[in-house]
């Protein structure tokens, strides 16, 4: 892709999202995620209808009136996200490929977090970190990030999200929070899971095309696996095929639920024939 061409599509995402954000997602944003607590600023006179505890008994001796602290909340967040780059984000059935509607998804997020204060960063992973962008302010670098999202180029195929979890806990010392963007094919990453979200706020989109539930009926097809590379003829006129195939998607999506329940991980499905908007709005209301 030239630049000329890069340039395009990042300005193009970045309209519609910039906007969907500001009309949309702003206001949710800010009310699904809390600042870290709550700081002293000032003291002022007591007015009636003040609570009792917030008395400052020092000041109010020292001036013989009564004074209540006044707190305000530390807003600012830092926010991760964390996205996986592996082979099989490049598929998609319909107009779009799951990399395209992730890279709309971390544009909306992170419009909303630079109107909200909030720092935004950026970790693109496989098996292994390939990019980590630090967490920073402002449209540059905002617009930075939707550029590595279009152009990057992965070295490896393969995922490994326990890998990119504990990376993240290696580099971001305070609590944040971070969205791990994924389809999900992993296994055995339950457990850095928990670790993760114990110590930050982290939050699971899954994207998933209609063709990893349904497959159509377009006879004998050879399929290749995109992380692994390996290839597999497959009769889809078989009716048996297509519900046994269906029935293990299902089982796949219940489990990973599951998972996330367990984890105390916010999670929600992303699917790409269908707006993301609803989905992301649900989410951010839940919370």
């Amino acid at each position: 892709m030239d630049t000329k061409e890069l340039l395009k599509k990042v300005r193009k995402i970045e309209i519609k999202t910039k906007g969907l954000s500001n009309q949309v997602f702003s206001g949710e944003y800010h009310s699904a995620f809390k600042g870290r607590g709550m700081a002293f600023a000032e003291v002022r006179e007591y007015t009636p209808g003040d609570e009792i505890r917030t008395i400052d008994w020092n000041v109010t001796a020292r001036f013989n009136k009564t004074y209540v602290k006044v707190f305000h909340e530390e807003r600012e967040l830092t926010v991760m996200l964390m996205v996986d780059i592996s082979s099989s984000e490049v598929f998609g059935s319909e107009k779009v490929i799951k990399k395209e509607i992730i890279a709309e998804l971390c544009a909306v997020i992170s419009f909303s977090a630079t109107q909200n204060n909030d720092k935004i960063g950026l970790m693109l992973f496989t098996d292994d970190v390939e990019l980590y962008i630090p967490p920073k302010k402002g449209k540059k670098h905002i617009l930075r990030i939707i550029r590595e999202l279009i152009e990057f180029k992965p070295l490896s195929k393969k995922t490994n999200i326990s890998n990119a979890l504990r990376h993240f806990n290696n580099v971001i010392k305070k609590r944040s929070v971070g969205f791990i963007i994924s389809d999900f094919i992993d296994t055995d990453f339950e457990n850095s899971l928990k670790i993760a979200n114990r110590r930050h706020d982290i939050i699971a989109l899954q994207i998933q095309d209609k063709r990893e539930l349904e497959m159509p009926n377009i006879g004998i097809v050879k399929f290749e696996d995109n992380e692994t590379g390996q290839y597999k003829w497959i009769n889809t006129s078989n009716k048996k095929v297509r519900t046994k195939y269906k029935a293990n998607a299902l089982r796949r999506n219940g489990e990973l639920k599951e998972t996330f329940r367990r984890s105390g991980v916010d999670y929600t499905l992303i699917e790409t024939e269908k707006p993301y908007i609803i989905p992301l709005m649900n989410l951010f209301k839940q919370r």
